[in-house]
């Protein structure tokens, strides 16, 4: 499908909310991206970035894309921490069923943390071993 010049995934829930096809609370818009609250959410003012124009994960997405996504972060995270009187906030955004990921079309979280909240974004730290060291530094 394609609308407007973008590429859309016909089946694809987030492209259809990202542009106006499903209705949203939407906190902001412009001509590339969406941000919604989460109908589902890790705490109050959890919202989701969503790019206008289908990719599944950061590894499809335009390096422009991306740069402009976390720019939209800073500045929406940056509201919702002071507006709501947050005391944190997390940026997440997972790649892949192991890592998480649900919904496949690129978003971004942005979860605001509160100093006694439930939320869970975390794990246990292990042990940097000197042939993983080895082998991912290598990589680069």
């Amino acid at each position: 499908m394609e609308r407007k010049g973008l590429i859309l995934e016909t089946n694809c829930i987030f492209c259809k909310i990202a542009n106006g096809e499903i209705p949203s609370a939407t906190i902001y818009e412009d001509e590339e991206f969406r941000a919604i609250l989460d109908l589902g959410p890790a705490s109050k003012g959890h919202a989701l970035i969503l790019p206008k124009k289908h990719a599944a994960n950061l590894f499809e997405l335009p390096d422009e894309t991306a740069g402009k996504a976390m720019i939209l972060a800073k500045r929406l995270a940056k509201t919702l921490k002071e507006g709501l009187h947050a005391d944190g906030l997390n940026v997440v955004q997972n790649n892949g069923e192991a890592a998480g990921q649900t919904v496949y079309h690129f978003h971004m979280h942005l979860i605001p943390r509160y100093a006694d909240d439930t939320v869970n974004v975390t794990w246990t730290p292990g042990t940097l071993t000197e042939s993983d060291k080895a082998e991912v530094t290598e990589l680069f």
